[in-house]
């Protein structure tokens, strides 16, 4: 025992001073770390947002790479708040109080590679000051109030490849001013104040792509040179400033040039070639100006165009070749202008078109717009072009009408002006007294595919019709009869008595509806009398409030039964009845609802469609017409999905889907059965575990991978020589260890029963387990 107690004496000296070490070193640890601070982010000094008014001091700076004092109201910077931080590489001072910069500052951030500067009040930046970062990447003084940069505001930073200046008070860009940056690639200058740009203002910055301008107020701007030296440029923004004259081949240096936006100007009229030299421009934003035309050979250059926007002018007539020499436009938008026609040709070489935006215009639907209307179907059919809305202004007849949904014998001759496509055919003399012409007893329920559009003319309008096509009968299931045979000059209709029921009406067949069907209001289920039934006007509120429970009843390889149901409601009588459409498609079309199927007025609410095809999803809409006025609002509300039964099958086969879920519920009761089963299983194992399970012996508990120890006298001489070392059985009550065995009494293990027992006995009880 005295050899330890020197051995700590020794020692102790030595922990004395260790202590005391540690001690003075925490005082050194917790001075890197201002107070303030966050220290927690390896190499990372937090100090955003803490109230400072001042940059902090760190005794041990070493090892810190970025350093953040945002969000606090340091006012000014001094030539020592970074003079000991020679390895940083990220500083951010954004958002803070910033009015001045000591020219040595960042004098020994020779390694900085980004500085964030924006959002403080600085109004100057002296020449040299950052000129000691030569590695800087990033500079951001954006927001700021500087009013005026001069040649060597940025010399020696010739590895920036960023630089923010937007949101300051520029008034002009001098000669030179941006040399010193030969690697730079993004220029941001909107939102200040710059009146005048020199000639020579972009010198030096060859490799530059982006330049943002937006936002001055600029006025003109004629000379190429300005933009000359940007040979690499790709997108230029100049939109939002008040440009009025755009000089001739002003862009013809850019010919790397592919987003040019000049929206929301002043620009009345452009040069025949101010797009020259812009072959490879994909984009051009023309929106928000005072075109009222376009010369003819303004968009020659734009062979690679992609996206032209014209929105938000005042344009009244386009050249019939106007977009000719663009092969590849994809998007065009000719929204909120002033266009009442357009020439039916002006699309047909526009093969790549994919999106039109035409409303917001005042539009007359008169003969001019047929070769449009053509177009529209077409292009529908084919479903290469998305919705287009042509909401018709003029005539008062046809006023919020769409295009695609009138007739183009409603597309009538302007008062004193003849058509280029022909004269309007005249209406046939109106019928004698009591009769009906045999054309006006066929309504044409199903507008011809691929005209995107209800090609039929509500019979609220009056005026001929077209007798319904071949496919079209062949959809409702009408066979063609002799009368209306090939070889005779004019197709009879077949009667309209004989005309079969496809569309789940349960009534006989009636003559269809003429010009007069508003009068037969009375007949038309939904045209209750009762007082109480709510008054309904417009298409929209009756689908949303009174059209409901859209259902599938039949599915075959070829057609589809569907029915729905009306609440009671009341028409005004100058309206007429609701009358109801059918819209179908197949699911995944680019151009939605190409076809449209009108029941007569007096019909049940259910239809048939036919000449479906076999095995393939099918979306079926229906929708009220309530004096001649659809409701333009989508996506649809009574809509239901289907799919068509697959060659061989027919309606009266297994339903498909009761099928399934007969085929579901098979599987899941054989896994319940086997969970069952599994789990009785393993029930009956810890049953019958738990009986066959002999009684354990206290002897038992004894740890078998130890010499068993001596509890007393009487123990087997195998053992004595664990025990010499042991006091004697008087002079222990339990001389038990804890590793030996669980805890139990020691008198229980100290009985001098065990002397009495054999040596044989013990060493079974040893080895027992």
């Amino acid at each position: 025992m005295g050899t330890p107690r020197r051995l700590g004496l020794m020692l102790l000296p030595w922990l004395v001073c260790d202590c005391l070490s540690l001690l003075l070193l925490l005082p050194s640890v917790e001075s890197m770390c201002p107070e303030p601070c966050d220290c927690q982010l390896q190499q990372h000094l937090l100090c955003t947002n803490r109230g400072l008014r001042a940059v902090p001091k760190t005794a041990d700076p070493q090892g810190i790479l970025t350093y953040s004092l945002g969000g606090n109201f340091i006012a000014n910077i001094s030539a020592f708040d970074f003079h000991h931080l020679a390895g940083l590489q990220r500083l951010d001072l954004q958002y803070n109080r910033i009015r001045w910069l000591h020219p040595k500052a960042f004098e020994r951030l020779t390694l900085l590679e980004e500085l964030y500067l924006g959002n403080n009040r600085l109004v100057a930046l002296a020449p040299g000051t950052l000129r000691p970062l030569a590695k800087l990447r990033i500079l951001y003084m954006n927001a700021n109030e500087i009013g005026r940069l001069s040649t060597a505001s940025f010399t020696g930073l010739g590895s920036l490849v960023k630089l923010r200046l937007d949101g300051n008070a520029l008034a002009s860009l001098g000669e030179a001013t941006f040399s010193g940056l030969p690697n730079l690639l993004y220029l941001h200058l909107e939102s200040n104040h710059i009146r005048w740009l020199s000639r020579g203002a972009f010198t030096g910055l060859a490799k530059l792509r982006f330049l943002d301008l937006s936002g001055n107020q600029q006025s003109s701007l004629r000379h190429p040179e300005t933009f000359g030296p940007l040979g690499s440029l790709s997108t230029l923004l100049l939109s939002g400033n008040s440009l009025q004259q755009l000089g001739g081949g002003l862009f013809q240096h850019l010919p790397s040039l592919a987003k040019l936006s000049l929206s929301g100007n002043r620009l009345a009229q452009l040069a025949p070639d101010a797009f020259a030299g812009l072959g490879a421009l994909k984009e051009l934003r023309l929106d928000g100006n005072l075109l009222s035309h376009l010369p003819a050979t303004l968009l020659e250059p734009l062979r690679s165009l992609e996206a032209l926007d014209l929105s938000r002018n005042v344009l009244a007539a386009l050249h019939p070749a106007a977009f000719g020499p663009l092969p590849k436009l994809r998007e065009l938008s000719l929204r909120d202008n002033a266009l009442a026609v357009l020439p039916g040709e002006l699309f047909t070489s526009s093969l790549a078109l994919q999106h039109l935006e035409l409303d917001g215009n005042a539009w007359s639907c008169d003969c001019r717009l047929r070769g449009l209307k053509r177009w529209l179907g077409t292009r529908h059919s084919q479903g290469r072009l998305l919705t287009v809305f042509v909401q018709c202004r003029l005539p008062p007849a046809l006023a919020g009408k769409y295009l695609d949904y009138l007739q183009d014998a409603q597309l009538l001759p302007p008062d004193g002006t003849n058509c280029h496509s022909g004269a309007s055919p005249s209406p046939s003399p109106p019928p004698a007294t009591g009769q009906r012409p045999r054309e006006q007893q066929w309504q044409l329920i199903l507008a011809p595919e691929g005209l995107g559009g209800n090609s039929s003319r509500s019979p609220a309008q009056g005026g001929p019709r077209s007798l319904p096509s071949a496919s079209t009968m062949r959809l409702l299931g009408v066979q063609e009869g002799p009368a209306l045979g090939r070889g005779s000059g004019r197709a009879e209709p077949t009667p309209a008595t004989s005309l079969p029921d496809q569309l789940g009406s349960s009534r006989p067949s009636l003559p269809l509806a003429g010009p007069a069907w508003p009068r037969r209001a009375r007949k038309h289920h939904l045209a209750s009398s009762a007082a109480g039934a709510p008054l309904v006007s417009d298409p929209c509120d009756f689908n949303k409030l009174f059209l409901c429970n859209l259902s599938v009843e039949a599915v075959s390889t070829s057609s589809v039964t569907v029915r729905w149901w009306v609440r009671p409601h009341r028409s005004p009588r100058l309206l007429g009845p609701v009358r109801f459409r059918l819209l179908f498609d197949r699911f995944g079309a680019a151009v939605k609802f190409q076809r449209f199927v009108y029941l007569a007025e007096w019909s049940e609410p259910a239809a048939t469609l036919r000449e479906l095809r076999p095995d393939t999803p099918y979306l079926v809409c229906v929708e009220g017409v309530l004096g001649g006025r659809v409701c333009p609002v989508a996506p649809r509300d009574h809509c239901v999905g289907l799919v068509t039964l697959p060659n061989g099958g027919t309606a009266g086969g297994p339903d498909q889907q009761l099928l399934t879920l007969v085929l579901l519920a098979v599987n899941a009761l054989l896994l319940f059965v086997a969970l069952a089963a599994w789990v009785s299983r393993l029930v009956r194992r810890k049953i019958q575990g738990r009986r066959q399970a002999a009684p354990v012996h206290v002897r038992q508990m004894y740890s078998t991978r130890r010499p068993l120890r001596s509890m007393g006298t009487g123990v087997s001489a195998d053992f004595s020589g664990f025990q010499s070392h042991r006091p004697p059985r008087g002079a222990v009550a339990c001389a038990l260890s804890e590793t030996d065995l669980i805890e139990f009494p020691c008198e229980r293990f100290a009985d001098s029963s065990s002397a009495r027992r054999g040596d044989d006995h013990l060493l079974q009880q040893r080895f027992a387990d």
